[in-house]
């Protein structure tokens, strides 16, 4: 069967219901910002988060980040907040863009880019260009629950060389599933299972391929 390529998050009407996510510390540490209710849409909870970037803390300053499947931005904002280099925010769902670039207007981002795409086609449209563009150093991986998109997205991102030497992706998945499906050069450092949730943290050792 083959895989879906429209990924992200299921565009509805629009609404005027909304959420709201606060960044956790750094420079917009308390600040509160708004999300689209979207189907789908569900930002990484609070505790997650500090506990993603208490394992990656170290290198997040300066890092250059890629928040596929962005929907909210929470795991890109925090990384903004927290002083990586850039983020590039990847979503298909055009309210979920539209509230992203009014959140990094708001906050006065002038580091980040936001592009209106489904994930696995903006992965598959990248051409491997390791000698005219730095990889990217630190990745979040949030996909739709129940669309096999994780094995794909991690192979596609190791594939078109998105990525640098020692770069670290962050994974959320079904736990039902067990562990995802990644390249072979990519190690697990931390791994943590909240109720249906699982939340893992891969390097990639660029040494180890082939």
């Amino acid at each position: 069967m083959p895989k879906p390529t429209k990924t992200n998050r299921s565009v509805r009407a629009p609404q005027t219901d909304s959420g709201e996510l606060r960044i956790i510390a750094g420079t917009w540490r308390g600040r509160k910002l708004k999300f689209p209710a979207l189907t789908g849409l569900r930002p990484t909870p609070n505790r997650v988060r500090e506990t993603l970037f208490n394992w990656v803390q170290a290198s997040v300053p300066g890092a250059r980040c890629l928040d596929l499947f962005a929907g909210s931005g929470a795991l890109g904002l925090e990384a903004l907040s927290r002083g990586a280099g850039s983020v590039t925010f990847i979503d298909n769902a055009t309210q979920a863009v539209r509230q992203l670039r009014d959140n990094l207007q708001l906050l006065k981002a002038d580091n980040a880019e936001v592009q209106t795409a489904a994930a696995m086609d903006w992965l598959q449209r990248q051409v491997a260009e390791a000698d005219a563009k730095p990889g990217y150093d630190l990745v979040f991986l949030d996909p739709p629950f129940h669309c096999d998109l994780l094995p794909q997205a991690c192979e596609l991102l190791e594939s078109r060389g998105l990525l640098a030497d020692q770069a670290l992706v962050y994974i959320e998945s079904e736990s039902e599933l067990g562990a995802p499906a990644v390249p072979a050069n990519w190690q697990q450092k931390r791994s943590k299972t909240a109720g249906q949730v699982t939340y893992s943290l891969y390097v990639r050792d660029s040494a180890a391929q082939g």
